[in-house]
């Protein structure tokens, strides 16, 4: 009778129930003109790591990697971040049965992760254009102030990409069709006062079926405005209604972001001391309306020289993100410095809406975009790219469209084998 060996025994055992932990992959690009959007600036033939989603080295002095790319002088820059768009919300811009990003009977505590959709023909489309994260908004119907609040989301086209919910709170103020605007600047105020009160007052002893369900959440949302939790996004272009918000920043202490403000070139220097970031579209040059009439192609220019936080968006179009990197290039043609352009697509972007992402920096996501050449001219192209270290597909709907039509064949004439 054959004898069992213990030892053996007890290892085969264990091996059985604890499960082998690969090593992650370590991947090296080499040779690339790194732009870091960080204070080494621009690193000419130079190397990135990355494993396990992140960044863990630049410029190493003995490359160990699993895979090496050779990047042949192609310039490498962090992933774009598009801001404050519909992208996946909306899939076609004109048909109302595809358009998730607004409804009348939204208020502030409207969520776009519940109708996100990873599978919109849009995000392929955007990737194409650099864009490696996204901060998806709603938007703000005619009969309210309040669109929602914001979510972000990777642009792999997953099920698992939205990464953040209930971010920031996001409203729009100034000019009404009907009425006054000053009905919107008063229910901002009164919203906060009332919350603000409610925090202060330690006697008043509200149980919570002396509140609405909706109410309360509502009351959730701004009580984490106040306490410095959650940031308030204000869509606003005159200058007076800009002042009206500087000194709501400063009574209750909120971490205010400005979208559009055409105006804030005349407040500029208030902006800079109070460290209110400005998101805008630098393509946005002519008077969109009596509230826009300081809008100008050197806007972003000017603001980030008085010390504004400036970042560039593409505006609410969930199919225009893709022309970011157009925003900053025409930024850069009008003053603004080049590697300021950069920051204000990438490093901006991750600072103000809390993203491990945005530099190529030892400890971000390996989000990490291969040019051609210069990402702000119009002639280049995406190459690779890599969202947190994984490589991402570059084909979009147009790209099948053009093969389908462009595919020589005995059918008829718009038809294809």
């Amino acid at each position: 009778m054959r004898k069992f060996n213990g030892s053996l025994l007890v290892l085969s055992m264990l091996a059985a129930i604890v499960p082998c932990t690969a090593r992650a992959q370590t991947l090296a690009i080499t040779n690339a003109k790194i732009y870091t959007a960080t204070e080494q600036g621009v690193l000419a033939n130079a190397s990135i790591v990355m494993e396990a989603g992140k960044i863990i080295a630049i410029n190493p002095e003995n490359i160990e990697a699993d895979t090496v790319i050779d990047a042949k002088g192609g310039v490498l820059t962090p992933g774009l971040i598009g801001v404050m768009n519909a992208l996946g919300l909306v899939e076609i811009e004109l048909e109302a049965i595809t358009q998730d990003n607004k409804d009348k009977k939204a208020d502030m505590t409207f969520d776009p992760s519940l109708a996100f959709n990873p599978k919109s023909t849009a995000i392929p489309f955007a990737r194409k254009g650099g864009i490696t994260r996204n901060v998806v908004a709603a938007s703000a119907e005619k009969d309210s102030i309040f669109a929602g609040q914001t979510i972000t989301v990777e642009l792999t086209g997953g099920w698992n990409s939205i990464i953040a919910t209930e971010q920031a709170l996001f409203l729009k103020l100034g000019a009404v069709k009907e009425g006054s605007r000053i009905l919107g600047m008063q229910m901002l105020k009164n919203k906060l006062e009332e919350r603000q009160q409610a925090v202060d007052d330690t006697t008043k002893k509200a149980t919570a079926n002396a509140l609405k369900a909706g109410t309360a959440r509502e009351d959730a949302v701004i009580d984490a405005v106040l306490a410095g939790k959650k940031t308030l996004i204000v869509s606003v272009d005159r200058g007076s209604d800009i002042i009206q918000l500087i000194k709501l920043k400063q009574r209750f202490g909120l971490n205010l972001v400005l979208l559009g403000a055409a105006d804030a070139i005349s407040v500029a220097p208030l902006l800079a001391k109070e460290n209110i970031p400005v998101v805008m579209n630098a393509m946005h040059n002519l008077p969109e309306s009596f509230d826009s009439l300081n809008n100008a192609s050197n806007n972003a220019a000017k603001l980030t020289q008085a010390g504004v936080k400036v970042i560039l968006t593409t505006g609410g179009d969930a199919h225009g993100i893709y022309a970011l990197r157009y925003s900053a290039g025409l930024a850069v043609a009008n003053g603004m410095d080049y590697s300021a352009a950069m920051r204000a697509v990438t490093a901006n972007a991750g600072d103000v809406f809390q993203l491990n992402a945005g530099r190529i920096a030892v400890g971000k996501f390996a989000d990490v975009v291969l040019w051609n050449g210069d990402p702000f001219e119009y002639s280049s192209h995406v190459q690779r790219m890599w969202i947190a270290g994984e490589e991402q597909s570059l084909e979009s709907r147009q790209d099948l469209l053009r093969d389908r039509y462009m595919t020589k064949s005995s059918m008829p004439a718009a038809y294809f084998k």
